[in-house]
């Protein structure tokens, strides 16, 4: 799908506050409202705009701590990597799951509310993955900036 410079900015808006109505959007972006309206539509059935998610403060929903994870795996096998992909994509705890190069073979944010529901899910991922090897895990001590916005260049060369 070509995205023009309308559909770029758009882009950035949205991902920056999804709340705001197509209305608020024309005030940015120099179309009409029922111009956003279709632009929005048609993002979001090409699947451009995967979906749209509220961000929660974990310290007023009773806090939470978020968990650097280092995970490596026995064997690179497709089957057995799928296995463990399906299971990290299943787990609320997970946020996010990157399948990276380097030392690590996954690296994973997980969210917890206290070390013990931490242990108890990563015990619970070793024994329902047999192919997990090893993995570390760091501690996050402050939050300092929590996002998913990909920047959109919206001029293109």
């Amino acid at each position: 799908m070509e995205l023009d410079h309308f559909d770029r900015q758009l882009l950035n808006l949205v991902q920056e506050d999804a709340s705001l109505t197509a209305d608020q959007l024309s005030d940015s972006v120099a179309l009409s409202v029922s111009a956003i309206q279709r632009r929005l539509k048609r993002l979001r059935a090409s699947g451009v705009i995967m979906r749209e998610t509220a961000m929660v403060d974990p310290k007023r929903i009773g806090g939470s701590t978020f968990y650097v994870v280092a995970l490596q795996v026995e064997r690179e096998r497709p089957e057995l990597l799928t296995q463990l992909r399906r299971w990290l994509t299943d787990e609320p705890h997970v946020q996010q799951a990157f399948y990276v190069t380097g030392e690590a073979d996954f690296v994973l944010i997980v969210t917890a509310p206290d070390t013990e529901t931490y242990d108890v899910l990563m015990t619970r991922m070793v024994s329902e993955n047999a192919n997990i090897r090893r993995f570390t895990t760091n501690v996050a001590l402050g939050l300092v900036k929590r996002g998913s916005a990909i920047p959109v260049p919206v001029e293109v060369s």
